[in-house]
């Protein structure tokens, strides 16, 4: 299984971490591309760490950059075998950085762009205790026949979404908004007129807001 590491920020306190939140790169691109949220995120969370993971194998759909799965077949079940496939890198990830900050898992949020979406919201369902918020920026849900049965909690999600996304277009975030809705996840969507595929300023503010009030409750046991 391949070990992933990548680029890290944080605490902006300078303090021992309180929360950990990793965010997941989209397809041909690595950890350097996202972890430039984690100084606008962390004004909202000043005790959290950031770590960007670059994904597990290398691109197969561009001379650079890395993927979580190959997208060459993107029939349904071929993507709900590579998100499966890709889960066990992310979560062996996961516990290991947990671990390395003395942290529970219900210190961690998750967050993802593109193919980083659908990997957060994937392995962020399924995980043994339930992170504290999931944000997902211009993806889709995979494989959401599966999640009523392999679900293992309900954390709120946030959905962002270009209106104008020609990569994946906002009926995917659409799709999955009802889908989460109706497994009884707590969901707030976002969609922005004339954004394609990218992260605009309103989708990084919505984002500080949830991973704000994700941690605002009573102290993590």
């Amino acid at each position: 299984m391949a070990q992933l590491d990548g680029p890290r920020f944080g605490p902006l306190s300078r303090g021992p971490a309180q929360q950990l939140v990793v965010v997941l790169h989209g397809l041909g691109a690595d950890g350097q591309d996202l972890i430039a949220l984690a100084p606008h995120w962390a004004r909202a969370l000043p005790d959290a760490a950031f770590v960007a993971p670059d994904a597990p194998e290398p691109c197969d759909m561009g001379p650079y950059g890395r993927q979580w799965f190959s997208l060459q077949d993107r029939r349904p079940a071929a993507m709900a075998a590579g998100a499966r496939a890709a889960r066990g890198a992310l979560d062996a990830f996961l516990e290991a950085e947990l671990a390395r900050l003395s942290l529970p898992g219900s210190a961690l949020a998750l967050a993802g762009f593109s193919q980083g979406c659908m990997m957060a919201l994937y392995a962020g369902l399924r995980r043994a205790v339930p992170p504290a918020a999931i944000l997902g920026y211009s993806g889709a849900l995979v494989a959401p026949e599966t999640l009523a049965a392999e679900a293992t909690g309900r954390p709120p999600v946030l959905l962002v979404h270009g209106e104008a996304d020609e990569v994946v277009p906002a009926a995917a975030s659409r799709a999955a908004e009802s889908a989460l809705r109706a497994a009884g996840i707590p969901v707030q969507a976002l969609y922005r007129p004339g954004l394609a595929h990218g992260i605009d300023e309103a989708g990084i503010e919505a984002g500080a807001q949830a991973l704000k009030a994700a941690f605002a409750g009573p102290a993590l046991a």
